[in-house]
């Protein structure tokens, strides 16, 4: 073979090659998903605290004389009633000062009575001038001496009768009691040691929690500009009115206590020391299942947010900077667009920027597409019944 037939099998090679590279690449499989469309809605707002439960009415049992114990008759850790009897004092003394008073009271009676007499046997005499007028004004003067002697011995009566009373020690209120300070035997003083046992009233019972000033400013202005509506335009979180915030407890294991409670007191002002404002809720509690001291979530109800724009969490991607949603095109084409992320809905996540309403997103498949693909929407994303139903039990505005 010649020169000139290499060089034009040559040629044509390169002229092959050439053609075969400029061959276009097959477009990518299109990609099925489902789809969610934005559609704004009024959602509820659940504003999360902790908080710890107390008695609506606790009672400090005291010793008002000082004795010895002669008995604890109540069940400590039961629940007492009106009028139980709690303790027993030694009553011995008292008993003997209430019988001197009273011998007392009979003592004065009876300088009353001779002093009366007195006074009846002298005015006839004055009278009949048998008798002067110094002598009458000494006897009335005698009879009203013994009647404020006689007053004061029913006052001392009174007084050890009082006494005598507090050696025996009964509930004030219904309500459980809790542990004897002291023993049987032990010697009781009045002073700063007087405290004996505590009755709580536990229905209803009081549950407090803090609000932050950072919450609470953040409330207001997202009230003042429209986007949360509160259950009455004059009211707060902390200025509860009619009792119109709603308010769940949440135990230690996650689940929601029986009974709902209401918002019924705020403090009027704030703690230095933490920047918050205490607030109190009151629960029903006839089984008494809530206990004073117990910690327990609390979840408040009332507030919503008009026009909220939220997706599926599931929908959204990480990125650095923050996160993105895929746009779907009327093409079928999709693109990244960059999100600004609000608070959660359940298993939602409310968006402040970056959507519209209409626009479409991409849900299932979100893992198998990239800028640019098309995709093939086979529905409307759903939310499985487990999802579901954590939606609608656990709808939490996270602080």
């Amino acid at each position: 073979m010649n020169l000139f037939n290499i060089c034009s099998l040559v040629t044509l090679s390169i002229l092959i090659l050439s053609c075969d590279s400029k061959k276009e690449e097959p477009p990518p499989p299109t990609v099925d998903v489902t789809e969610y469309v934005i559609k704004p809605q009024t959602i509820p707002i659940v504003y999360n605290f902790v908080g710890f439960a107390e008695s609506s009415h606790p009672v400090e049992i005291r010793a008002r004389v000082e004795g010895y114990l002669d008995k604890i008759a109540y069940g400590e850790g039961q629940i007492v009633d009106e009028g139980d009897l709690l303790f027993q004092l030694d009553p011995n003394q008292y008993e003997a000062k209430v019988e001197a008073a009273k011998g007392e009271v009979a003592r004065q009676e009876a300088i009353l009575e001779n002093a009366k007499l007195t006074v009846n046997r002298l005015k006839p005499l004055y009278e009949q001038k048998a008798a002067s007028k110094k002598d009458l004004d000494n006897a009335i003067a005698n009879q009203l001496s013994a009647q404020a002697s006689l007053q004061s011995a029913n006052a001392q009566l009174l007084d050890a009768m009082i006494n005598l009373g507090y050696t025996t020690i009964k509930s004030p209120i219904t309500g459980v009691a809790d542990r004897s300070r002291f023993r049987e035997g032990a010697l009781i003083n009045p002073g700063t040691n007087s405290l004996l046992t505590t009755v709580s009233v536990l229905n209803p019972i009081w549950v407090y929690f803090s609000v932050s000033e950072n919450d609470i400013l953040r409330a207001r202005q997202q009230l003042a500009e429209h986007k949360v509506l509160f259950p009455d335009p004059q009211e707060s979180i902390t200025t509860p009115k009619e009792n119109s915030w709603e308010v769940e407890a949440l135990m230690s294991d996650g689940s929601a206590y029986e009974h709902k409670g209401k918002v019924d007191f705020s403090a009027p002002s704030y703690n230095q020391g933490t920047g918050t404002l205490l607030a109190r809720a009151v629960f029903p509690n006839p089984d008494a299942n809530l206990r004073p001291g117990q910690f327990v979530r609390i979840n408040l109800y009332g507030a919503q947010r008009p026009n909220a724009i939220f997706v599926p969490q599931r929908a959204l991607l990480q990125k650095k900077g923050g996160m993105f949603a895929y746009l779907i095109h009327q093409d079928g084409t999709v693109s990244p667009q960059d999100v600004e992320l609000g608070d959660w809905y359940g298993n939602y996540q409310i968006i402040t920027h970056g959507l519209k309403p209409g626009d479409r997103i991409v849900v299932d498949g979100i893992n198998k597409i990239f800028p640019g693909v098309t995709v093939k929407v086979t529905g409307d994303w759903q939310e499985s019944k487990k999802e579901l139903s954590e939606n609608e039990s656990g709808q939490d505005e996270k602080k």
